[in-house]
């Protein structure tokens, strides 16, 4: 299917009848719990859409437009690893995983990443513009020329995660001390 517009559509009940999307526009559509194993989107835009709990499983996503978006639960590490690309404004990715997911030059702009796990992923080069980042796990993570400048919340350990050239602004340095348990006033 190319090329086409849906509009408030629940796919929770009626589920997506086309195996691959490319250059679709998704305004508005419930996809809460929806399965969308081996569905190709490529070039495709969503826009206040609720994906909570959809499965990934081997879901192509590749050059994909998250805006003002409700993405609970998602776990991107089932997606087909080929091409992935997507950006995120505005949307609530809590309890999401990226689990050993290469997101090289990624943008997260002012969405809440509360207890998110990026563990082990390759964030090369992305940026993170006024995001929250409550509990969101980074362990053995690729932080390089990562900008976190504008973001809040995080706890990031140094020595646990490669961050050199990684952007934070001096008043957001403390979360990379949490795990000393200091206080700095």
């Amino acid at each position: 299917m190319e090329e086409k517009t849906f509009k408030n559509i629940n796919y929770s009940e009626n589920p997506l009848n086309e195996d691959e999307y490319e250059n679709c526009v998704f305004t508005a559509c419930d996809f809460s719990n929806s399965d969308f194993s081996d569905i190709k989107f490529i070039e495709c835009e969503f826009t206040g859409c609720d994906l909570s709990m959809a499965n990934l499983k081997n879901t192509l996503l590749r050059d994909i437009k998250f805006k003002g978006c409700k993405m609970l639960g998602l776990r991107f590490e089932d997606c087909n690893k080929f091409g992935l690309s997507f950006s995120f404004d505005n949307c609530l990715l809590n309890h999401s995983s990226f689990f050993k997911t290469k997101l090289k030059k990624m943008t997260f702009k002012d969405s809440k990443l509360q207890e998110v796990d990026f563990t082990e992923c390759d964030l090369t080069g992305s940026v993170f513009t006024g995001c929250d980042l409550t509990n969101a796990a980074f362990r053995n993570t690729i932080l390089e020329k990562t900008d976190f400048r504008t973001s809040f919340n995080y706890s990031i350990d140094p020595e646990a995660n490669r961050i050199k050239k990684a952007k934070f602004l001096l008043s957001g340095a403390v979360g990379l001390l949490d795990k000393y348990d200091i206080v700095i006033e």
